[in-house]
Formats: C-alpha cells, sequence, structure tokens
C-alpha cells in the first residue's frame, strides 16, 4: 500500500496562502479523481479543491478555518491496486516554482487545468495538477464531469461574483455529453498549452484541437485562442451562452444557449504607455504618499449662473469654470496652506505666493493636468480664455512641457460627467485639488421658503501634512460664499 502525501497549491496570481472552510470527507473515505474534498478561501474567492487521486483518506493535517500556506501538507491518501504503480512513479503534488498547481482561483466546481507541455517531455517527474490524477501511459486524458452551472451544484453565487451574472455557464463544446456524464477526450485531443489558456479557450467555445500554436515548439498561446475565437465569430460560428437576462432572473441552466448582443471581443489588451503610464505612476505615487483628506459642501449657485449670463450678454467672455477658478484664487490668498508642496528632500514646506491653476482635461490619450501660470493675476475674461486654450490644446496633443509642470493646485470638473460629488487624487507635488459636481434643479431654503434653485456640490480633497482640517474648511467655505453670492468677493479682497 502506497502513501501519497496532498499539499496546498497554488490556486492562482501567487497567492501565498488560503483558509480551509469545509471538509467535504473524513478520515476512513473513499473517494475518486476528481472528487471535490474541501472549499478553501482564497483573497479573490470560495474555490473547490478536488482530489488529485482515487484512494483513501487517511489523515486531515488542518482544521476548518485555519489559514494554510501554499505547499503545505493537508490531506494524506492511502492508495491501493493499479493506483500504487502511478504513486511511485509520480511526484507528490507541489506547487512549482513558476505559479504552483496552475488551479484556478474563479470558482469552478471541476478544476479545468491539463499538466503544462513540460510534463509531457520530462515523464519521470510528471507532477500532477490540482484536478488530474497520475499520467495515463496511454495518453488520454482522464475522464471527467462536464462543467455545470455553479448555481445547480452549490445554490449559490460564489464570492465576488455579481449577483445578476450567470457564473460558470457551460460554452459550446463539440459532442459534449450531458451534465454529470464522464467524457473520454480522444487520443489526438491532448494540445501543448497552460492551463490559463485552456481555461480561456473553455469559457470562448475555442476547439484547441484545431487550433496551430505558435509558442516554442508549438504551445498554443492566449493570442492563438483570442484570434481563433474572433475567426469563427467572423466567420458566423456557435452562439454563444445568453449572458445576460432580465432585471431579477435566475443564472441559465446548463445547456442554454446565449447569444451575446454585441460585436466586441470579450477580452482586449491594450499596452500600458504613454499618458495612461504616467498617469497611472503619478496617481499611484500621489495616493500613496500624500494622506488624502476630502471634504464636500453643496451650495446654491443661481447667482452665479445668473452673473455668467449677464457677462455674456454684454459681449464678456464667462464661464462657470472660469468663475470657479477666481474664486478658488481669492480663497488660496486667504487660505495659503491649500497652495503649498511638501519637499521631503529639504525637509521643508513651500509655500506659493502665485497660483498656477492646474485644468484636469480628459483627452483622447488620457488624462491630463496643464497649468495656467500666475491665474491669480488674470481678469474673469482672460482666466476664461486661458482656460479653453489650454483646453483645446490638450485634446489636440499641444499641451507643452511647460504647461504640463509647476502647477500649484488644480481643478477637476466631475460635473461635466453628470456626477455630483467625488474624491478627487492629488495631482502629485500639489497641496489641494477642488472637484466640481453637476449644477441641478432641487429645492432648497430660500429667504426662508423653498425655492426651485441651481444647486453644486464642491469635492476638496487635501493632503492633511500641509493642510489642517481647519484650514480645508474655511477655503471650501470662503469658495462656497463667493459661488452663493459673487458680490461677497468685494469684502474678502
Amino acid at each position: 500500500m502506497a502513501v501519497r502525501e496532498f499539499a496546498l497549491p497554488d490556486l492562482g496570481e501567487g497567492l501565498t496562502e488560503s483558509e480551509i472552510v469545509e471538509w467535504h470527507v473524513a478520515v476512513g473515505d473513499m473517494v475518486s479523481l476528481n472528487q471535490p474534498i474541501a472549499e478553501v478561501e482564497t483573497a479573490k474567492a470560495i474555490v473547490s479543491l478536488p482530489s488529485p487521486v482515487a484512494g483513501k483518506i487517511s489523515a486531515l493535517h488542518a482544521e476548518p478555518g485555519a489559514t494554510v500556506a501554499v505547499g503545505t501538507r493537508i490531506v494524506t491518501f492511502e492508495l491501493e491496486g493499479a493506483a500504487d504503480a502511478a504513486a511511485e512513479s509520480n511526484t507528490p503534488n507541489e506547487p512549482n516554482a513558476s505559479g504552483g498547481s496552475g488551479a484556478s482561483d474563479s470558482g469552478n466546481d471541476d478544476v479545468d487545468a491539463e499538466s503544462p507541455s513540460k510534463a509531457d517531455a520530462a515523464p519521470e517527474r510528471n507532477s500532477v495538477l490540482v484536478g488530474y490524477g497520475p499520467a495515463v501511459e496511454s495518453g488520454k486524458r482522464p475522464t471527467r464531469k462536464a462543467r455545470t452551472a455553479r448555481a445547480e451544484t452549490t445554490g449559490s453565487s460564489p464570492a465576488n461574483t455579481p449577483v445578476d451574472e450567470p457564473v460558470d455557464v457551460p460554452v459550446d463544446v463539440p459532442d459534449e455529453a450531458p451534465a454529470e456524464t464522464p467524457v473520454a477526450a480522444p487520443a489526438d485531443a491532448r494540445t501543448k498549452t497552460t492551463p490559463p489558456v485552456r481555461k480561456l479557450a473553455h469559457d470562448l467555445g475555442v476547439d484547441l484541437t484545431r487550433v496551430s500554436g505558435t509558442g516554442a515548439e508549438g504551445v498554443i498561446t492566449r493570442d492563438d485562442v483570442t484570434r481563433a475565437a474572433e475567426s469563427s465569430t467572423s466567420a458566423g460560428g456557435a452562439a454563444q451562452s445568453d449572458s445576460s437576462t432580465a432585471s431579477g432572473s435566475t443564472a441559465p441552466v446548463s445547456g442554454q444557449r446565449l447569444t451575446r448582443q454585441t460585436d466586441r471581443p470579450r477580452e482586449q489588451r491594450t499596452p500600458i504607455k504613454s499618458v495612461r503610464k504616467a498617469t497611472a505612476a503619478a496617481m499611484v505615487s500621489s495616493a500613496f504618499t500624500a494622506p488624502h483628506v476630502t471634504e464636500f459642501l453643496t451650495i446654491d449657485v443661481t447667482r452665479t449662473l445668473e452673473l455668467v449670463t449677464t457677462l455674456k450678454a454684454k459681449g464678456s467672455a464667462a464661464s462657470v469654470l472660469a468663475v470657479i477658478g477666481k474664486a478658488l484664487c481669492i480663497g488660496v490668498d486667504r487660505n495659503p496652506s491649500l497652495n503649498s508642496r511638501w519637499d521631503a528632500e529639504a525637509n521643508e514646506i513651500v509655500e506659493f505666493g502665485y497660483v498656477n491653476l492646474g485644468i484636469a482635461v480628459a483627452t483622447p490619450r488620457g488624462l491630463m493636468v496643464p497649468n495656467i501660470k500666475d491665474a491669480d493675476a488674470l481678469s474673469l475674461p482672460d482666466l476664461t480664455d486661458a482656460i479653453g486654450t489650454l483646453a483645446r490644446n490638450a485634446r489636440a496633443s499641444k499641451a507643452t512641457p511647460a504647461s504640463l509642470n509647476g502647477g500649484t493646485i488644480s481643478i477637476t470638473n466631475v460635473g461635466v460627467f453628470g456626477i455630483d460629488a467625488g474624491t478627487p487624487i492629488l495631482n502629485p507635488g500639489e497641496a489641494a485639488i477642488l472637484a466640481m459636481g453637476a449644477v441641478r434643479k432641487m429645492p432648497w431654503e430660500y429667504h426662508g421658503e423653498v425655492a426651485l434653485r441651481d444647486v453644486m456640490t464642491l469635492s476638496l480633497s487635501f493632503d492633511h501634512r500641509l493642510v489642517d482640517g481647519e484650514q480645508g474648511a474655511r477655503f471650501l467655505t470662503d469658495v462656497g460664499a463667493i459661488l452663493n453670492e459673487p458680490g461677497t468677493v468685494l469684502s474678502m479682497v
């Protein structure tokens, strides 16, 4: 009688540990190949762990609720008969150096994975993957159950899955047997690829036996599978499963065909470069360097809109954004900590006596924040023109390096997208950023009565190293007071 130790595999994406949620077996139970033996929870989902062999449970080495590191022994099997020979020719199921056992953390009850092609070239060390037993000498893959909708097997959706989306819905596979019926793959169906690529092919309904691999030694890559799926779609291939039903409906049952109402590919990959790469690096650096605090103020801006309308009627350039920019410059003069920078190298706080006003602009290349130099010295019409020129240049990819550097405080207009408020991330090196929300007609208290007024929410994020909560609140109320009653500015300057 042979003994087989089974260690917790890497369940995907380099996870280092998992929690044993529940054992489906007990010591002394006989289990078959691929029979679910436990539920384990990763950082992303609850995963069903199948047995790598057929045999008897000799020992369970972890209690439910225990957190186990990858590579730690969790089950001991006793193998009998034909299983002895297989056990002697295979090493224990240990996570490999390049990503573990290859099991997916997608929440499938039956893990659809196959040993990488390098295992074919080295039969003397054919490590068994999760969900697969010892290698079969004939070259045929072990039989396994057809995948079914998780809703049928568990009665509930797996963790981290939207409740209104189907999960683990089977896709069209030629000649697939009904659910719960073992299906044996033909000898020529053994293809060279990796478990993630095999799962992608399964999800896209691609028959790997009909795909030519472009990788090393003919290995099928993700790009090969994606191209095959797109080719099948353009040629009028088999219909895929329906991914959306009426609100409140349940996930479709096994065998149901779905029709997608879009020609977009299921996955589209875009290299991270240029503006997107720089923006991502800057936002990550800012978010994890400056301790962000966000304060909100909802105000009546009816008078501001009336002012803009009056100035335009008189032929003067004006916009709500420019008025807010001018109010910001006045607020900064009264609360200078909002217009400062934390100089870690010099161990100093730098307060600026000028305002280089950054304006967040959405462009085809990504988010850009060019700034207007000495915006505090400009009149309202000049500031309006400067904002218009800056935005046009940014969208036309004509923003100069000088305009993208040296900003001291910024404004982002999320209201143009219909958003009421947000928690903007600071432009790196700046102490504050003001977000203006959408203007909406709302019932509002006005002169002791309720009236329909134009209302806006301002969101101020600031670096708490430089700005205290009181200073941030005073600045925000100053800006709000000007927008509520533009004449208030006469008492502030």
